[in-house]
């Protein structure tokens, strides 16, 4: 029920015309009294207070002593191919054009994109594969500045997920169930633990553009929402194009005095409603007219780049200095990071290769592969690295056969949920280790098998929180991040 629609209905006539008839003509009378008096006004009371914290952490939180404090969260939406980037397969160039047998694909559904293919013929990655660090980790050569990077990188290569197609899968690793209204997990670590600063808000989304020509899967802001959680736990997304936020200048005329003065004015109005009608909605609009307000300074100096040295620059690639390229929502996550933000997501698209793989994909990896070696190095040199959980994938991988033609040159993947690969590294983490195990054709998990939710009960650990006990009421459950099926964490992946 509407808080506001269940007090209008509680009321009685006596009430009604008591609280909207005397009562306001008693204030008139009260005003007019003051007024004749010479009386000062009443002191109007700043609608946050400075030394508040805009968006505090939950009582009793952390569990217990975390590792991590914050994290990047680098999504590649559309499902990066497992086979072409991490999970070498050198026995499968045997293979080259044969049909999957059918003891490896055990009649498993598969999309209808591929379906009625007269067959599935084998595409083994055209790209070679080398081992990097003193772990000897298997990377392509897509990757080589992220391959420099290994000792630090926990990979996971028996990852699954329940949902054939992107928006439930992407729905599914992102809040921890495959149908929308659920709570993202970067909105579950801004409830829980809130933001270290009052600056910018807790929960920031950046989605950077790409150089694949092909065309990518919509970006849902379900993947950022709060769902059943408080609205002020969404996640803010920064524009890509112009300014990264809508109004962050004040209209003309208008200066940031009078801009306080509106909403302290604002503010109280909002609080006698809040008082009222007792609506925990009016709370959050008080937070963010107060965040938008400290947003109008803190968000230009944020994307202001003028101050970083040219080694650092030059470390993100040519493309850091162009608002909106991935390389600079690298960089802007480090700074967010640096400035208390808990939650930065970046949502990378273009990486659903059903044909033309390699052309498609080399030029994702162009994209991401020198910014994400920049920011794992960068967060290094800071000391942030320790305090910084780093997440990498997708919300699926891809087949080992070709969708549509395969040429010794060329092939296409369709989306595989059986197995992929994701990365963390940071705060928490054991680096150097590749986690899990799969066939020879990538198709199934024959050692460690990690459910989405598994992951999601890791990165909550590593931010000291206990899945099982960061729950919201909705629906008569005590609903959470990692759904009501057991999850475990990955202890093995913990430093």
């Amino acid at each position: 029920m509407d808080p506001a629609t269940e007090y209008l209905l509680q009321q009685t006539r006596r009430q009604f015309f008591g609280t909207t008839g005397v009562r306001l003509g008693g204030a008139a009378l009260g005003l007019l009294a003051a007024s004749a008096r010479g009386a000062a006004p009443v002191a109007r009371v700043p609608a946050a207070m400075p030394t508040e914290r805009i968006q505090p952490a939950l009582k009793g939180l952390p569990h217990f002593a975390p590792k991590a404090k914050s994290i990047i969260y680098l999504h590649m939406n559309g499902g990066p191919s497992q086979l072409d980037m991490w999970d070498y397969k050198p026995k499968l160039a045997e293979q080259f054009d044969k049909d999957l047998p059918d003891s490896i694909r055990k009649g498993q559904r598969i999309t209808t994109m591929t379906s009625g293919q007269a067959r599935l013929p084998v595409a083994p990655s055209m790209y070679k594969f080398a081992q990097h660090g003193k772990c000897g980790t298997w990377v392509s050569e897509l990757l080589p500045h992220t391959a420099k990077h290994v000792d630090d990188l926990a990979v996971v290569k028996t990852v699954f997920t329940n949902a054939i197609n992107h928006d439930p899968a992407c729905t599914f690793v992102m809040s921890g169930r495959e149908v929308p209204g659920f709570a993202s997990l970067g909105s579950w670590l801004s409830y829980g633990l809130g933001a270290e600063t009052n600056d910018l808000p807790a929960f920031v989304v950046l989605t950077p553009n790409w150089k694949s020509k092909a065309a990518a899967q919509a970006l849902f802001t379900r993947m950022w929402s709060s769902g059943f959680l408080p609205t002020a736990h969404t996640g803010v997304a920064l524009r890509s194009v112009g300014d990264p936020v809508l109004y962050i200048q004040n209209p003309p005329g208008v200066d940031a005095r009078h801009r306080r003065a509106m909403l302290d004015a604002l503010g109280e109005l909002n609080e006698r409603s809040k008082a009222r009608f007792g609506d925990p909605e009016i709370d959050t609009r008080i937070k963010q007219y107060e965040m938008a307000f400290r947003m109008q300074t803190s968000v230009p100096e944020l994307t202001d780049l003028s101050k970083e040295t040219v080694a650092t620059l030059e470390m993100y690639g040519p493309d850091v200095t162009k608002p909106g390229t991935f390389a600079s929502s690298a960089l802007l996550a480090r700074r967010l990071i640096e400035r208390g933000v808990r939650v930065v997501q970046i949502l990378h698209r273009g990486w659903d290769q059903h044909g033309n793989l390699t052309g498609d994909l080399p030029l994702q990896c162009q994209d991401t592969d020198q910014p994400i070696g920049a920011l794992l190095t960068d967060l290094k040199q800071k000391g942030l690295l320790d305090e910084t959980l780093v997440v990498w994938g997708g919300e699926f991988g891809r087949t080992v056969y070709s969708q549509g033609t395969l040429t010794k040159t060329n092939y296409g993947r369709d989306h595989h949920p059986k197995n992929f690969c994701m990365w963390l590294a940071g705060g928490g983490i054991r680096g150097g280790q590749v986690f899990g195990e799969t066939d020879d054709f990538s198709y199934n998990v024959v050692d460690k098998p990690t459910h989405v939710n598994d992951l999601n009960a890791t990165i909550l650990h590593c931010l000291g929180i206990d899945h099982e006990r960061l729950t919201y009421k909705f629906q008569g459950l005590d609903a959470r991040l990692t759904g009501v099926e057991p999850q475990h964490v990955l202890k093995e992946l913990l430093a």
